[in-house]
């Protein structure tokens, strides 16, 4: 398993897209609603935000890479964001589907932590359902219809970002 000093967890369904994903045989994933709104419409502002902070990883805690594997998950995302993929929080050769899908994703992501122990870490996501509460500081929770389109999250996840870069930092010997 990959492992990273910064980690962020990513969700997609309304972080990089409004929630309402849907998948048709024919059609295939689309976003349902709100009408006018397309897959990842808004990854090229997480690539802005993470642009100053290179070593910053990602692992992909979005229900993607359950029901369609990680590497399906991994190349929707683009090539600058793909390079910073770790991983994701579940492992299909390692959990049990069904016990995964019945933890709540704040338990999922936090079990991931203890595997991966990275220094700082940060969650983008719109599912705040049962966070365990010591670990709610670092999720920055988005409006399922708006993600990270919100000026107000972008401006949490800058805020995060720097506290990141101050934690390495203010760690080196002087």
């Amino acid at each position: 398993m990959k492992t990273a000093d910064k980690v962020l967890y990513l969700d997609f369904d309304g972080v990089l897209h409004p929630e309402d994903v849907w998948w048709h045989p024919k059609r295939g994933i689309y976003v349902r609603s709100p009408p006018g709104h397309q897959l990842f419409e808004w990854m090229h502002i997480l690539e802005e935000l993470l642009s100053p902070y290179p070593h910053v990883a990602i692992v992909l805690s979005t229900s993607w890479v359950r029901e369609r594997r990680f590497s399906f998950a991994k190349e929707r995302l683009s090539p600058a964001l793909q390079e910073r993929v770790i991983g994701a929080t579940f492992h299909h050769e390692f959990m049990r589907r069904e016990n995964f899908c019945l933890l709540p994703r704040g338990v999922q992501i936090a079990q991931d932590v203890a595997r991966r122990s990275p220094k700082v870490w940060l969650a983008i996501d719109d599912d705040a359902r049962d966070w365990p509460e010591h670990y709610r500081s670092n999720l920055i929770q988005t409006d399922g219809q708006t993600g990270l389109s919100t000026p107000s999250i972008q401006e949490k996840v800058r805020a995060k970002l720097q506290k990141f870069n101050e934690k390495n930092h203010s760690s080196c010997p002087q």
